[in-house]
């Protein structure tokens, strides 16, 4: 039976306001049905999703899970286009080589996810080997965990077979975090900390609720004496060191997300990322964390995840992605849900997601910049890039 004229009008006064909100936030989205809506089973499959024009490495998991005979599975491809872009430093933001952490260390974080047996591994924080996606397929296949993390996931690594350990900076890392430190390690993400404007060590400012600015100025001036000068000058001594929004964008604060789906209808996911540059040593972000960064099901479909981690995990964007194809939304209108619930709290956030079901219609949505994803299927010669724009 067809839907009565109510219930028409009301499903249309729910996408005009959908969009109105889209609008209101500055968000963008691009929905995306190259390949066609093809029915289950149809002949899209195998397909291939990236974060980012990483044409490479959606190349390089096509070429697994396409392979005449005995196609590579999901999880293999992924593996081997997260590689790829491991060992071709994507942006400066996969693998070893990029974003050093405040003592120029460079570490890595991954996550695979096998959406038919929803089993997942991840690592973070590691440290010293450079393959970050195969540390965490190993840590799938060979032990009850999830997530291992910091030296202990080196250590594991490691007596798994794999290489290390290694110097995962590069001259670029390098010459980037000691020009940062000549700039007084600006930007960084400390915040309601002295000294402002200069490098650490970072103590908290305490300040007793009845007390006044005079006399929160007077104990600075006190035990810091004139590194806080500027800080006072500006009356900003509450506030962050830096906004945050200023130390985020494409090139400083980026992963890869790759979503795969074989030709059997299997469905894996897997990131990849060295972090946020100039990251306080420790940090964790988005990448490792299952629903955040990606997430897999075979009954649903995918999803991946880019940009501002520290945001994005406090939603898990992607677990959201899937659970609202899985009640029948279109991955148009769940990608563009997923992220305007994050710019509802937090309008200058900045990321991007792409949705795509089991049937391998596929959609997009972002907000705060232009997104781009890389997708491939079986009715495509090559990789097309989808812009997103705002």
């Amino acid at each position: 039976m067809g839907a009565t004229p109510n219930r028409r009008s009301r499903r249309s006064y729910a996408r005009l306001l959908l969009g109105l909100l889209l609008l209101r936030f500055g968000g963008c989205l691009e929905a995306a049905d190259h390949g066609g809506r093809a029915e289950e089973g149809g002949g899209v499959f195998p397909v291939v999703v990236s974060t980012w024009p990483f044409r490479e490495a959606v190349r390089a998991a096509w070429e697994v899970v396409s392979a005449s005979g005995a196609a590579g599975s999901a999880v293999d491809a992924v593996v081997a286009g997260c590689s790829a872009c491991e060992v071709l430093r994507c942006d400066g933001t996969v693998g070893p080589g990029g974003s050093p952490d405040e003592n120029g260390e460079t570490t890595l974080d991954a996550l695979i996810m096998d959406g038919t047996t929803m089993e997942i591994g991840a690592v973070a924080a590691m440290r010293y080997i450079k393959d970050g996606i195969k540390a965490a397929k190993l840590v799938m296949d060979h032990t009850e965990h999830t997530l291992l993390v910091g030296e202990k996931a080196t250590s594991f690594a490691i007596s798994m077979g794999l290489a290390g350990p290694a110097d995962l900076s590069s001259p670029e890392s390098i010459e980037k975090w000691t020009i940062w430190r000549q700039n007084h390690c600006q930007p960084n993400f400390w915040k309601n900390v002295v000294p402002a404007g200069n490098c650490g060590p970072y103590h908290p400012i305490d300040v007793p609720s009845g007390e006044s600015k005079a006399s929160v100025k007077h104990v600075l001036k006190r035990t810091q004496g004139e590194i806080c000068q500027g800080l006072f000058e500006h009356d900003n001594f509450l506030e962050p060191v830096n906004p945050h929004l200023k130390s985020i964008n494409r090139h400083n604060h980026d992963t890869i997300s790759m979503a795969v789906i074989d030709k059997m209808g299997h469905v894996s996911v897997g990131t990849s990322t060295n972090g946020a540059t100039f990251k306080v040593p420790g940090r964790v972000g988005d990448a490792p964390i299952p629903g955040s960064s990606a997430y897999a099901d075979d009954e649903v479909g995918a999803c991946g995840a880019t940009g501002d981690g520290d945001i994005m995990m406090r939603f898990l964007p992607c677990y959201q992605v899937i659970e609202s194809m899985r009640q029948g939304m279109e991955p148009r209108n769940a990608a563009m849900d997923a992220i305007l619930r994050i710019a509802r709290k937090y309008p200058d956030f900045v990321g991007a997601v792409f949705a795509i079901n089991k049937k391998g219609v596929h959609a997009g949505a972002c907000h705060g910049w232009t997104f781009q994803y890389s997708l491939r299927n079986s009715s495509m010669q090559d990789v097309e890039v989808i812009t997103v724009a705002p």
